[in-house]
């Protein structure tokens, strides 16, 4: 069993992170899944939510995913998201007030996308 793993986090627009990680978790429509070294094969659909990557240096990378998949197989691990951001990119005080406009317009799309992005934001404090 290899001590780490492959990881990519790809947005249609850019690669957001690539690089070595010995755990990755992420939310599939199955539920919150954890992917370390020598997992099962697998193939899902990713769900909005913060992705969390546990890099073989010891530091945590955690992005806001919204929609897309995720791959594993031979410790290479692909997250191909609609759209990814990393949380030390993300502007707290925007998704604030992207949240409270998506609220008073009763945007539930807009809602969840500003709610995973403050989520993601608040896993690294």
């Amino acid at each position: 069993m290899a001590a780490e793993l492959h990881v990519e986090l790809v947005a249609a627009d850019r690669s957001v992170w690539s690089g070595e990680a010995t755990l990755v978790v992420a939310r599939t429509t199955s539920g919150d899944i954890g992917v370390m070294p020598g997992h099962q094969p697998l193939l899902g659909v990713l769900e909005s939510g913060p992705v969390t990557i546990r890099t073989s240096g010891g530091d945590t990378v955690v992005a806001a995913v919204h929609g897309g998949f995720i791959s594993f197989a031979d410790d290479k691990l692909s997250l191909l998201a609609e759209i990814a951001e990393l949380a030390d990119e993300i502007d707290v005080q925007r998704a604030e007030r992207a949240l409270e406009r998506a609220k008073s317009d009763t945007d539930g799309a807009a809602e969840r996308r500003a709610d995973v992005r403050l989520r993601a934001v608040a896993v690294l404090h």
